[in-house]
């Protein structure tokens, strides 16, 4: 990157030399051509990231969303349930009223 800090709302022009730096720092093989494009491409996204820098959000209230969201699962009520017994009755293996399932990562007893 340019040792320079750009102004706020500019953004810093990528040379071939900024783009082979980020591509070390993430250890990507890039060719020549690739820092060509990609100085190109991730120009473009600074540009962008700056034109939102400079909209005017002054009187815009932080939120976590762009549109409201309305909750639309049911409410949490409590309902009769199956038998324990006829649940197990499906289970493919059973014991002590509960599920039997194989012992894994050498668990005790």
């Amino acid at each position: 990157m340019s040792p320079t800090t750009p102004d706020r709302g500019a953004s810093p022009a990528l040379g071939r030399q900024d783009i082979a730096h980020l591509a070390r720092l993430a250890r990507l093989a890039v060719t020549d051509e690739e820092l060509d494009r990609f100085a190109g491409q991730l120009g473009a996204v600074l540009d962008a990231v700056a034109q939102v820098q400079r909209a005017d959000v002054e009187d815009v209230a932080p939120m976590t969303h762009a549109v409201p969201l309305t909750n639309v699962l049911r409410d949490d009520v409590a309902t009769p349930c199956l038998p324990r017994d006829a649940v197990l009755a499906g289970a493919p293996a059973a014991e002590d009223g509960r599920f039997r399932v194989p012992r894994i990562l050498g668990e005790e007893e």
